[in-house]
């Protein structure tokens, strides 16, 4: 979609630090970070949500999960830990509508979020 914000990022019309690039999946530095280490890790593929990922879609879910952690891992968190969140909808706080995996880590992670 041409004027989804990270559909342009994939496309590399808008910059963005890339911290990990594969066949399906691009994850990149939030430009608002709510932790010391706070990666987005999104399909390359648009997709709105979570649940609009199809059932015949599904390895798309495994393979955003994989790199979230090599993220964490290329990140220096696999041993203190790590946070992966994905937000649907408005009232959970989706503000772009593509698909995507915030990994957080670097501090204390408090329960319950939000």
């Amino acid at each position: 979609m041409n004027d989804c914000l990270f559909c342009q990022i994939v496309q590399k019309r808008i910059p963005a630090k890339i911290v990990h690039e594969d066949e399906h999946t691009l994850a990149f530095d939030d430009v608002n970070p709510q932790a010391p280490v706070h990666v987005l890790i999104i399909p390359k593929q648009h997709v709105q949500a979570v649940g609009d990922v199809r059932e015949t879609e599904s390895g798309l879910l495994a393979q955003l999960l994989l790199t979230c952690t090599k993220v964490a891992k290329h990140k220096g968190l696999a041993l203190s830990g790590y946070r992966i969140v994905t937000n649907t909808g408005p009232d959970a706080g989706q503000t772009v509508f593509h698909l995507h995996l915030h990994v957080l880590g670097g501090r204390h992670m408090t329960w319950p979020p939000g």
